[in-house]
């Protein structure tokens, strides 16, 4: 006779067997690195964008002897790199690894953080000025 419980055992166990490869692969460490300190004293920390996947299937097979199971898994990992933090004398700044922007908006985006860097050293400047 047919036992259900069983094969949807040998199922979970194979999907259970992708996940937990999955979980080798893809830990905090992957998506945010491990700092790099270089010998004039700048932190660099990678920062990666992770994908996985994974999927399985099982069937039984045999007429005569329907306890006879086949079945597959299989799970896929990405991991690209995006950007860097780099840390310099306490100031963080992110160093994207992307592709150029393509759009108008894209390059405004990407300018505000030098833009708004020059704005402060103006008014830090014009500070000093006032203080003297």
């Amino acid at each position: 006779m047919d036992n259900p419980s069983v094969k949807k055992s040998q199922l979970n166990d194979l999907m259970q067997t992708a996940m937990e490869k999955v979980r080798e692969m893809v830990d905090t460490n992957t998506i945010v690195g491990q700092p790099i300190t270089t010998p004039d004293g700048v932190t660099l920390i990678p920062i990666s964008k992770v994908s996985f996947g994974f999927g399985g299937a099982g069937g039984d097979y045999g007429k005569t002897q329907p306890k006879d199971f086949g079945g597959g898994s299989a799970a896929g990992v990405k991991i690209d790199p995006v950007a860097f933090l780099v840390i310099r004398d306490g100031i963080t700044r992110v160093l994207p690894v992307a592709v150029p922007p393509v759009s108008t908006l894209d390059r405004v985006v990407e300018m505000v953080p030098d833009l708004m860097d020059k704005v402060e050293k103006y008014f830090d400047k014009k500070e000093a000025k006032e203080t003297f």
